[in-house]
């Protein structure tokens, strides 16, 4: 049944009303006491509700187009609910047997409520009920033999859900650029990252994709299950025979790909969401720099003269007028970056070009001290993180051992600290594995300390 064809021409105009914020106020609280009912409610008990609602915030209720003139003179709560059953966002059964008059909520209305609810309420983690369910039915798919492809449908149906939330999640991360480029103050700036981003994006969604309980915890069993159920033959047969239409295994094993495709869709919402919060981060700290440093630093003045020029109304003018209060003679315009410098013969860029040609291959502890990250760790600090993970006298390097770029860079550093002659610590000799924990990629190593 198309709910679409269901609902009446009037139904639309609670949106066109100028009482729309009291019109759907009044169907939230009707909504959570239907919840809570066993069967109907009551037209009394739904005036009883409007009306404990209406004494707790005034309401002031306009005409309306559907309204009749006797509900004019009706109080708050009458008028809401006659104005309600009019347009057809509730509907009124009669029960013969009772004597009584019901007020339930048709199935059309009660799809728009549920968005009304969600645009007044914080979301929920949907991320995280998505793509559990998909990991509990991919589990009931491998354990439970009365499970049939109906479930397989439904984990696919929670696959796209997730991907589409993740979506969303991604499209609604660009409001804050613009809002981080309207603050003009510095405590404004960071009032808006600290109240807004950080609450509305870092705690309640992005903090979802990299908590220990995160999407990464469920999705190497999710893709370890898909692949053995497409290479278990005997399973592929019974899930066929279950299906009451008799569906084909080709069937069955594109759906299981259909789920796969759908979980690489994921990681690269993921990927896109990291990057873009990064950029934020970056584009927040440099703000507030700005803002910060803009009366003493050259680029901040460079700046709000710009700015200066850009909002005069006679820009000729303004700028004559820059011109014969700048002094040129100071020493922070005449310095040794100056506006103008003189070509180089031909010849020196040549012999430029040809010695980055020639430039040698980067040794190990060169890569280390371009990317600084020696710098950012002590040889105390390097040690206490080998000792801190030592059992029994060794470290061994598992799956939970990197967890963040930080423990990922002490990882690295430790080990070039135990190549050198008079570190503590040294790694046995042992062909590496590599480990693959979803998110870094290391070898497999054992750190001991030396007995020398």
């Amino acid at each position: 049944m198309i709910l679409m064809n269901e609902i009446p021409d009037r139904f639309w105009g609670l949106f066109r009303s100028i009482n729309r914020s009291t019109y759907i106020e009044a169907l939230l609280r009707i909504n959570e006491e239907y919840e809570y009912s066993n069967y109907f409610l009551s037209r009394e008990v739904c005036l009883q509700v409007l009306e404990d609602y209406f004494n707790q915030k005034r309401f002031v209720i306009w005409n309306d187009d559907l309204e009749e003139e006797e509900d004019e003179m009706e109080p708050p709560a009458n008028r809401v609910l006659n104005w309600l059953l009019r347009s057809g966002w509730l509907r009124k059964v009669d029960d013969y047997a009772s004597m009584a008059v019901h007020i339930v909520i048709p199935d059309y209305a009660a799809v728009m409520i549920e968005a009304f609810f969600k645009l007044t309420n914080d979301e929920e983690d949907e991320t995280q009920i998505y793509i559990q369910n998909v990991y509990a039915i991919l589990f009931s798919l491998q354990n439970d033999k009365r499970a049939g492809v109906s479930l397989l449908n439904t984990a696919y149906v929670n696959t796209k859900k997730l991907n589409k939330t993740l979506q969303d999640m991604l499209h609604n991360m660009d409001k804050f650029f613009s809002s981080l480029l309207e603050q003009k103050a510095y405590g404004e700036l960071l009032k808006e990252h600290l109240e807004g981003y950080v609450e509305e994006i870092v705690k309640k969604k992005y903090h979802i994709l990299k908590t220990s309980d995160n999407f990464y915890l469920y999705k190497n069993d999710i893709k370890g299950w898909l692949a053995g159920m497409r290479d278990d033959t005997e399973w592929l047969e019974q899930m066929s025979r279950r299906s009451g239409n008799k569906m084909a295994t080709a069937q069955i094993i594109e759906k299981l790909d259909q789920i796969e495709r759908g979980f690489d869709d994921i990681e690269h919402r993921i990927a896109n969401m990291d990057r873009e919060h990064s950029r934020y981060i970056r584009a927040t700290v440099t703000r507030l720099n700005y803002l910060l440093n803009q009366e003493d630093n050259m680029k901040g003045l460079v700046i709000r003269l710009l700015n200066h020029l850009s909002a005069a109304k006679d820009q000729d003018e303004a700028i004559k007028e820059m011109g014969n209060r700048m002094n040129l003679s100071q020493v922070s315009v005449l310095s040794e970056q100056a506006l103008y410098k003189k070509r180089k013969p031909r010849s020196v860029f040549k012999e430029h070009l040809m010695a980055d040609e020639e430039s040698r291959e980067l040794s190990t502890e060169e890569v280390l001290n371009l990317n600084r990250l020696k710098n950012r760790y002590s040889k105390r600090e390097i040690e206490n993180y080998i000792t801190s993970h030592f059992e029994q006298g060794r470290m061994t390097v598992t799956e939970h051992t990197v967890n963040s770029p930080e423990e990922f860079e002490k990882l690295i550093l430790a080990y070039d600290y135990s190549t050198r002659q008079k570190s503590l610590y040294q790694v046995e000799e042992m062909e590496p594995e590599v480990i693959d924990n979803g998110r870094y990629r290391y070898p497999r190593l054992v750190f001991v300390r030396r007995n020398d």
